[in-house]
């Protein structure tokens, strides 16, 4: 890597820092719990432990989310939650890169718009939007099929 671009890569990490220390805290817990973690595509990934119970406690009541992206740590069920989502996963890494400690508070923000607006606070997000765009351009975007209905 040239030098100008590793310097760049360490100004993105220490600008996304304060998000990944949420993500570092959730966790070191699941690793005190026998979770455990990974390194994938610059980011640190956990998995199992307190992890997998606090994704189940979040997202749609009863259901929960398979993982969740925290500046460049991401949190998964498993080791399988993992792999199926990592690419939409490393989508939000690049999103908090852009966004920095700026994220959640966007993310939620456009989250309680919609809430507001009575509309899918998760698929209309448009972070998710674009996650779902690049991840996977085959499945269809939520937004078409809603164009449809009115």
């Amino acid at each position: 890597m040239l030098p100008h671009k590793r310097i760049v890569r360490v100004l993105l990490y220490i600008w996304v820092f304060p998000t990944s220390l949420i993500g570092l805290t959730i966790g070191l817990f699941g690793l005190i719990s026998g979770g455990k973690f990974q390194c994938e595509r610059g980011c640190i990934e956990f998995y199992g432990g307190l992890v997998t119970w606090f994704l189940s406690q979040i997202g749609p009541v009863g259901h929960g989310v398979l993982a969740m992206t925290l500046g460049h740590t991401i949190i998964g069920r498993n080791r399988a939650a993992l792999e199926f989502a990592r690419d939409h996963e490393q989508v939000h890494v690049r999103q908090n890169e852009r966004w920095g400690p700026f994220f959640i508070p966007a993310y939620l923000g456009c989250s309680a718009y919609l809430w507001f607006q009575k509309k899918d606070v998760y698929h209309h997000n448009p972070f998710e939007v674009e996650a779902y765009r690049i991840a996977d351009p085959r499945r269809p975007n939520q937004n078409d099929t809603d164009s449809a209905e009115t």
